[in-house]
């Protein structure tokens, strides 16, 4: 793809807030969107469960969805951007709504709406069991048509350099090293998942837009508040197929090695307590019984329910040789989704001049130290479009473009050791899974920092492989660093 020079916004990241972003911004500006690989290949098309939101207020406020988001987050979160989140997020909801997003109804063509952990009411809407992908593809569509947006797919920013009035960004397309400049630039780079040897998220999230912000002195905010989903399907692969919240917020029992339930011991909320909780009583109970054999149970809602609510859980069990009508699903905790990140401000700033950060790759504070169900995608909506805002506002007052130069990075060098990646992630699955090990994060960490120091001071190629190992590696340093430090 031939690509300008320059542009007024760049955009790395094509999930669901990179997207709403774009679309978000002024028509008279020139926008060019990356996406690391193919274009619906994000944390935010494997998105299953919905979005919650208060869109009406009967038997329903903002205020219990503040609440219950605070409750979850164990009062850690930002007040002022849990506020944000929920008073602002039912309209952003219906915005891309207008863009096609066709979120499931009943029979009088209302929304139907589901409950999931921490909710204590039904707000959370979907379609399907691919809430995500239904955003994503009607966010795409809407994108097509806009004449002053640019995709460009297969496309990894490997630095990115602050320059006068702007930034500019080395980067290799479809393996090919290119240079854009921008006056704005957006990370909506999503989580750091493959940081994890077994994690929900797929191969794209390995924390690149932490390491770019992180290498240009953006402020850095609980980069270990990583969150593990308690109900990841309970196979052997690394990518784990997620069993959605909705399922136990339709009515599925979380049973162990004996097939008993046992979250009455724990939580008087039973399964559909927040997600750290119900993770670290499976992780109780595992070394209570001794073994990590868990199961949901959900055959008693009925093969048509289950059929019309769960298509692509139902799909997914049956590839695994589950039948989710007739059989126990096998589960067990799997990292999920990271709550810290970049530190933004309400309009997703970040500690840089002119950069913005959206999306799970950014710490609002609305999640605080556990996000609740749903949470995720309205905040990528609320704060992409509250960024968007932002930058036509500095565009109206007037602002000074960025002067392109001739510049051409040199990717040449070694070719990158083998297994610096697979370490890295077996160190942070010993070190910090659901329960912290303090001994292996100290040990681990020295480690990391070692492997670190070898891939920032070693001549190796550019590469995707090489980059993903130096974002691994500053991730891990980050968690580690935090935890260790307590």
């Amino acid at each position: 793809m031939d690509l300008e020079q320059r542009y007024d916004v760049l955009v790395v990241g094509a999930g669901a807030g990179g997207l709403y972003t774009a679309l978000s911004l002024p028509e008279t500006l020139s926008v060019l969107v990356l996406a690391k690989k193919d274009r619906k290949l994000s944390n935010s098309s494997l998105a299953q469960g919905g979005v919650a939101a208060v869109l009406s207020f009967e038997n329903d406020s903002y205020e219990l969805h503040y609440k219950d988001t605070l409750i979850a987050g164990q009062y850690k979160n930002d007040p002022d951007a849990v506020n944000v989140l929920v008073h602002e997020g039912p309209d952003d909801v219906r915005k891309i709504m207008s863009y096609g997003v066709d979120f499931d109804k009943n029979p009088d063509g209302t929304l139907q709406k589901t409950l999931e952990g921490g909710h204590s009411r039904r707000r959370i809407v979907h379609h399907k069991d691919t809430t995500g992908a239904e955003i994503v593809d009607k966010l795409l569509c809407e994108l097509q048509r806009r004449k002053n947006i640019t995709l460009c797919e297969d496309a990894m920013v490997f630095d990115l350099q602050k320059v006068k009035s702007g930034f500019c960004a080395d980067m290799l397309v479809e393996d090919t090293p290119c240079t854009v400049f921008c006056d704005y630039c957006v990370l909506a780079t999503g989580g750091i998942g493959r940081v994890y040897k077994y994690t929900t998220n797929p191969a794209v999230a390995t924390g690149d837009g932490i390491r770019l912000a992180y290498a240009l002195g953006a402020n850095i905010r609980n980069l270990s508040y990583v969150q593990f989903h308690p109900t990841a399907f309970n196979g052997a692969d690394r990518e784990q197929f997620l069993i959605s919240e909705a399922v136990r917020g339709e009515g599925a029992y979380l049973l162990n090695c004996k097939h008993e339930r046992f979250m009455h011991r724990y939580d008087q909320r039973l399964e559909l307590a927040p997600r750290d909780v119900v993770s670290k009583c499976i992780i109780m109970e595992s070394r209570k019984t001794g073994s990590n054999a868990f199961y949901l149970d959900i055959r008693h809602r009925g093969r048509e329910f289950l059929l019309n609510r769960f298509p692509g859980i139902y799909e997914g069990c049956k590839q695994h040789g589950v039948d989710i009508t007739t059989d126990l699903i096998p589960v067990f905790p799997c990292q999920h989704y990271l709550m810290g990140g970049i530190g933004v401000d309400l309009d997703a700033r970040t500690s840089i001049a002119r950069l913005y950060a959206v999306g799970e790759c950014s710490c609002t504070g609305v999640h605080g130290k556990n996000r609740l169900a749903s949470n995720s995608l309205l905040e990528a909506l609320v704060f992409g479009r509250r960024a968007a805002q932002d930058i036509a506002r500095c565009v109206e007052g007037g602002f000074a473009h960025v002067v392109p130069t001739d510049h051409t990075p040199d990717v040449s060098g070694a070719p990158l050791p083998k297994g610096m990646r697979t370490e890295i992630r077996s160190i942070m699955q010993r070190a910090y899974f659901v329960i912290p090990d303090l001994g292996a994060v100290h040990t681990g960490l020295k480690r990391v920092d070692a492997i670190l120091r070898r891939l920032q001071t070693g001549k190796f190629a550019i590469t995707h492989d090489y980059c993903e190992a130096l974002s691994l590696a500053t991730v891990a340093h980050i968690i580690l660093k935090e935890v260790d430090e307590g």
